[in-house]
């Protein structure tokens, strides 16, 4: 189907406002992909934060002129497509490397992370990553855990007390004192 050049002009404008806000994208190629398949892997990306478009080699180019992932979608050769987010992109990695594994149609050309292009491998080490939320939870528990330890130091002191003096008391060491007095 061939586009004007006015329906060209607007894709291009739709795609630029995408991309502008995107951080990281990954590019795929796909062969004999069904329609049900296309709606499972537009879900999959869709649930991780992203956006999911096939695209004409040329227009992405002129999209993605300016933006965060230009290096990523500049001389793309055969059927292209990209999968982008501005959110967390190992939660991406992950979403597509899961579905890849079971529809061998789909295949990764290459990504870019913040304006760094990665090769396939690293698309796959992206994936095995902890996710931001997995790794704010480890680097709260890092700078909490001393705050705990002397906490649990300053309350060992008063608790420890407690436990004398009560064992004191079970003993009736202190009963001498009162008699004394009287």
């Amino acid at each position: 189907m061939a586009l004007s050049r006015q329906k060209k002009a607007e894709k291009v404008g739709e795609l630029t406002k995408e991309l502008e806000s995107s951080t990281s994208a990954i590019i795929g190629t796909f062969s004999k992909l069904t329609v049900a398949q296309d709606f499972e892997l537009r879900k999959t990306v869709r649930n991780a934060g992203g956006r999911y478009r096939v695209l004409k080699n040329k227009l992405a180019a002129r999209a993605a002129q300016g933006t965060k992932i230009e290096a990523a979608l500049q001389g793309l050769k055969g059927v292209s497509s990209v999968a982008y987010t501005s959110g967390d992109p190992v939660a991406l990695a992950k979403a597509l490397s899961t579905w890849v594994a079971d529809n061998a149609e789909f295949t990764f050309k290459l990504g870019i992370v913040d304006g760094k292009v990665i090769n396939v491998e690293e698309v796959k080490a992206l994936a095995t990553m902890p996710g931001k939320k997995e790794i704010f939870a480890k680097l709260l528990f890092l700078i909490n855990s001393p705050a705990q330890r002397l906490v649990t130091v300053l309350n060992a002191a008063g608790r420890d007390l407690a436990v004398v003096i009560n064992q004191g008391v079970e003993k009736q060491k202190f009963a001498g004192g009162e008699a004394a007095a009287s």
